[in-house]
């Protein structure tokens, strides 16, 4: 039997539901999910391994017009994974009109030379006429594209034909992760992004991009009946004093329900019990000091 396996990158403007289809795509979270633009900000892995194949997909920031350097390094993230994989997952928003953000990346997808699936995303939202004029738009004004499909990463219709897509544009090759492996990306990294969702969910316009977080601490222990423990500490950063104060909220009351919301997600993905200690710290610019982002890994 012939096993092809490969690496698929998902792009498109802010906000197309990028990181919900790969979600979908993998079975479980791998990838936090926003209203907010923007809220993914590195290569997500997540890997789908089935008994003859296996897809390295890579969730890639929304390509938007940067503002910070952060943004700068973000589109630079995105573009730079487009010669690099066998295929790349083009999403749009079946109900938006085609604007120059989706021609930007069009324009640099095409460029790379890499074969691009189209992908009409949101079709549970859309109706027939819309879904049908985005595929004509997508065909007339961001060039040709080696397949057409219209599908819906929050409820999964359509992904069969996606992932089928994939497949047969994959190179026969090995099996990179071991089969049970869905994410790359360690525990201490999901839990920084956990809390940066609930915070997200919470604040949402007041400071989203203002945030970021990082595991600074991580120590495997156990409770007083024997059973393992992931103790983490969290690190919020803020770029001023009167942001330290939304995201703390009265009495902690912001800070605490993001991380008690955030353990009991990342618990349920690990299956173990997780201790998660969170600090808020005030970062200045950290978004557009090189070091900082250096630092920070972004």
């Amino acid at each position: 039997m012939t096993f092809r396996s490969g690496f698929a990158a998902i792009v498109g403007r802010p906000n197309v539901g990028k990181s919900t289809l790969l979600n979908q795509i993998i079975g479980r979270k791998v990838s936090i999910v926003a209203d907010t633009p923007q809220s993914t900000r590195t290569q997500i892995r997540g890997v789908r391994t089935t008994a003859d194949s296996q897809i390295v997909f890579l969730d890639t920031p929304g390509v938007h017009k940067p503002r910070t350097l952060l943004g700068e390094r973000a589109n630079e993230r995105a573009l730079a994974t487009l010669a690099e994989v066998d295929v790349v997952c083009f999403v749009i928003d079946a109900r938006a009109p085609i604007g120059p953000g989706d021609r930007f990346v069009a324009e640099r997808a095409n460029a790379a030379g890499t074969p691009i699936v189209l992908v009409c995303n949101k079709v549970d939202v859309a109706t027939r006429e819309q879904i049908a004029s985005q595929l004509a738009a997508s065909a007339a004004e961001l060039g040709d594209f080696a397949a057409y499909v219209p599908l819906s990463g929050r409820t999964g219709d359509g992904v069969d034909a996606l992932l089928a897509e994939l497949v047969v544009r994959m190179p026969e090759g090995p099996q990179y992760y071991p089969a049970d492996v869905v994410t790359d990306a360690p525990p201490t990294f999901l839990a920084a992004e956990l809390v940066r969702e609930q915070l997200l969910a919470q604040l949402r316009d007041e400071l989203p991009h203002s945030i970021t977080a990082t595991t600074e601490e991580a120590e495997d222990r156990t409770t007083k009946s024997g059973e393992p423990l992931l103790a983490l500490l969290v690190v919020v950063r803020v770029e001023r004093d009167s942001q330290k104060g939304i995201v703390i909220g009265r009495n902690g009351s912001v800070i605490g329900a993001a991380a008690t919301a955030a353990r009991r997600e990342l618990e349920a993905l690990l299956g173990t019990r997780v201790h998660l200690e969170t600090r808020v710290k005030v970062d200045p610019d950290w978004q557009r000091r090189a070091g900082a982002l250096d630092r920070l890994g972004l």
